[in-house]
């Protein structure tokens, strides 16, 4: 994207923040917007795609701290139509040393010129040289055992990915791309001005230095085309449910020699039949009959690895208590957390004749009521 281009676009509005936002408020809001848009969770939208596309674009600007604050000094002089407040094209009128009459159209150029873009003898500038690629982001459910005690697996995602055939160069096997032999393989043209320098990108290699004679039959030129494809992923152990993992470089890939950019694994976690999860704690709830939390028991318990432990359950326990069993819960960077296990007093729904004679027994042989210091409380 040209610095021309820059000037036509509010990057700040298109990630709906303001021009004094964080760089942590920047990286939220481009994420959110990526999820929202990303063509993989939008099929066959081409808007979506385009949306994607300009998010994208106004996070690499506004996401770079250069190339922020060359955008911003673009908006401002932009705004007020020339440098130092006086205005573009009024030649000596306007107050310009030396009578110079600059023409709008060439604003780019010019500003560009000022800020590095294309000094005489220098490189190619922003939007001309290299670019990073996207960062793109997929989801990987896993199991709650997953989860918990790790694994190596694949993320499967569609994306622009380095050119199979060409690998990434844009020019047909056995060919490779030759120095633009009109800018001389540096990416930009200078128009000498007198005081002033101007520089624009080349024309010819679009300020890549370097032009395709023979193109990619598969790429057509670009280096770069759309496929599936799977990335081998280690997920740590302990991982939680929506936690983000980055994979350097295995993302989108950059424009005219730029880095690769990084793919984020959003990971979704899913329900165990017996266990929950507080932290580094597992959490279970056992069902234990009334004898056993009046009278005491040892009670088996589940454990998430296979074997089970003994809880020693004391007499007159009551419904909800929670043990902790040290060492039996996830284990994050080297530490175990714990197994809290939740003991809950099983009412049976039904009872043989026995039971209930002997429940009627008990309740017979129970002279007191457990609502006692409810009645004389204050109406």
């Amino acid at each position: 994207m040209s610095q021309h281009d820059w000037l036509e676009r509010d990057f700040y509005k298109i990630l709906g923040v303001s021009d004094t936002a964080t760089e942590k408020e920047l990286t939220k809001a481009y994420r959110k917007l990526a999820r929202k848009y990303h063509p993989d969770a939008n099929q066959n939208d081409s808007s979506a795609e385009e949306r994607f596309k300009e998010v994208s674009e106004a996070y690499d600007v506004l996401g770079d701290a250069d190339r922020r604050k060359e955008y911003d000094e673009l908006r401002k002089y932009g705004r007020t139509g020339g440098l130092g407040g006086a205005p573009f094209g009024g030649g000596a009128a306007g107050g310009q040393p030396g009578g110079f009459s600059f023409d709008s159209g060439n604003l780019s150029d010019i500003l560009g010129d000022l800020f590095g873009a294309g000094r005489r003898g220098g490189g190619p500038g922003p939007g001309t040289g290299p670019r990073k690629g996207d960062d793109l982001e997929a989801e990987l459910n896993l199991s709650f055992d997953e989860a918990v005690k790790g694994v190596t697996t694949s993320v499967h995602l569609t994306s622009d990915a380095a050119c199979g055939t060409c690998m990434g160069s844009g020019s047909a096997p056995g060919t490779t791309p030759e120095r633009c032999p009109q800018c001389e393989g540096r990416g930009v043209l200078d128009d000498d001005q007198g005081f002033f320098s101007l520089s624009q990108p080349c024309p010819r290699c679009s300020g890549r230095g370097r032009v395709v004679t023979n193109p990619c039959p598969t790429c057509k030129a670009s280096g770069i085309e759309r496929k599936p494809r799977q990335v081998k992923v280690r997920i740590p152990a302990g991982v939680k449910d929506g936690q983000r993992i980055r994979l350097k470089g295995r993302g989108a890939p950059g424009r005219n020699n730029g880095p690769t950019g990084d793919l984020y694994v959003i990971v979704k976690v899913g329900v165990h039949q017996l266990f929950g999860r507080s932290g580094s704690n597992l959490t279970i709830e056992v069902p234990v009959t009334f004898a056993e939390a009046t009278l005491g028991a040892n009670v088996k318990v589940p454990t998430l690895d296979g074997p089970t432990v003994t809880l020693k359950m004391p007499a007159a326990t009551p419904s909800g208590k929670t043990f902790r069993v040290k060492g039996k819960g996830v284990q994050t960077n080297g530490k175990s957390g714990d197994m809290l296990v939740t003991v809950v007093v099983d009412v049976p729904s039904t009872l043989t004749d026995e039971q209930r004679s002997a429940v009627e027994a008990l309740a017979a042989a129970t002279d007191t009521s457990p609502r006692e210091h409810m009645m004389g409380a204050p109406q």
